[in-house]
Parts: structure tokens; C-alpha cells; sequence
């Protein structure tokens, strides 16, 4: 538990800027501004991006621990967040609108909460949020991890293809334009159109031609 702490009171220092990096052990970088993450829209990762989802299981709300692969043959919009991060509250409307409006185009929307359950089952209650969600503290920070983010800004969002690829990572908050130009790429991905790292240099060039507020 030590090392949540750590992540967790950090966190709480910086959340005026809406970012904030960690790494395990004791080594904690200095919080990036909200301009600076807006520099920062693919793969912000120290380690190599995976090419698949990882295998990894969560408690998800009723406490019952499930893996990431449940939804094996869904694009997937995996969301990690807290209940804390400011950018992350905001960013939960648009994620529910995708989870509604983009499920006829085999997407889903996965929550993955670093942060502590009470809170997060509370927090997840009151606004109704509902896509499904995993819950992990100390486990929710070895599951960003293993997508290669061992500094994890909050928020940050894992774009799949139908077959678990990995086509791109968003480090910061999502918006409508963002996620226009990330989904329409990754389907084309699903349409056989482009691979997935063709389209992941499609997004980094459209996601650098968007204005810094949107």
C-alpha cells in the first residue's frame, strides 16, 4: 500500500494541473502542466507499448475478479482514472456517450479506477456511470504497467482493435475531437483498411493539427 500512497497524495498536490506522473518505488517526477500534457496526445510510455491487451484481472463492482479479455472481439476504450483527477470526472460524460453511441460499432468502454473502492463504487453510483469498471489500488498501477506506462498521467485511455490490438494510447483528457479522430482510425483498423500502426501515425498527425481546447 505504500507506493499508492505516495501515487495518492502527489496526485492530490497536483491536481490543479490535471496530470501528474509516478513511478514505482520512491522516484516521483515533478507535475507536467495542463498545456505540456496537451504536447504529450500518444504513447507517453517509458516502456515499449505492448501490441495486445495485456492479461490482467480487477475486482470489477460486485468485488468479483475480472480480466481485461472478458470482451475479446471489442474494440476497446480502456479508461484509467481516479476519483480524484479532475480531468478524469470531466471526461466521464463523453465516455458514457461513446459506450451508448458507439456500441452498434463493436466498442466498448472499460473503466479501470486507481484509486480506493469505497470511493469508487460511490463516486461510479452517483453519476450513474454505466460501462463497465475494474477497481485496483496498488493493481491498478502494475495494470498500467503492463501497457507500458510505468509514469501514469491521469487520465489515460487505451484504444483497441477487434482483434486486441493496440493501436494507440491517449495520455491526457479525451475530447469529442479527440476521440473523432482516434475511433474513425480505429475503424479502419477493424475494416482491414490500415494496420494498426499505420493508424496510430494517422492520429498522431491529427491529434497535433487540433487546437490545444479542443
Amino acid at each position: 500500500m505504500k507506493n499508492f500512497f505516495i501515487f495518492a497524495a502527489v496526485a492530490l498536490m497536483a491536481g490543479a494541473t490535471g496530470f501528474v506522473l509516478y513511478r514505482q518505488g520512491h522516484e516521483v517526477a515533478a507535475p507536467v502542466s495542463t498545456a505540456q500534457a496537451e504536447m504529450i496526445p500518444v504513447a507517453a510510455t517509458s516502456k515499449p507499448m505492448p501490441t495486445t491487451v495485456p492479461d490482467f484481472s480487477l475486482p470489477n463492482r460486485d468485488g468479483q475478479k475480472q480480466s481485461l479479455r472478458s470482451w475479446n472481439g471489442k474494440s476497446m476504450i480502456i479508461n484509467f482514472w481516479a476519483t480524484w483527477c479532475a480531468p478524469c470526472r470531466k471526461e466521464i460524460p463523453l465516455l458514457k456517450e461513446i459506450s451508448k453511441s458507439q456500441a452498434g460499432d463493436g466498442f466498448q468502454v472499460v473503466g479501470i479506477a486507481i484509486d480506493y473502492r469505497d470511493d469508487v463504487l460511490k463516486y461510479a453510483n452517483e453519476i450513474k456511470m454505466d460501462y463497465p469498471l475494474l477497481i485496483g489500488e496498488e493493481e491498478g498501477l502494475k495494470a498500467a504497467e503492463a501497457f507500458g506506462v510505468d509514469a501514469a498521467g491521469l487520465p489515460f485511455t487505451v484504444f483497441t482493435d477487434q482483434k486486441g490490438r493496440i493501436v494507440t494510447i491517449l495520455m491526457g483528457e479525451l475530447t469529442h475531437a479527440k476521440a473523432d479522430a482516434i475511433l474513425s482510425n480505429v475503424k479502419r483498423v477493424n475494416k482491414g483498411e490500415l494496420t494498426p500502426e499505420a493508424a496510430r501515425a494517422a492520429i498522431a498527425s491529427k491529434l497535433q493539427g487540433l487546437p490545444k481546447t479542443t
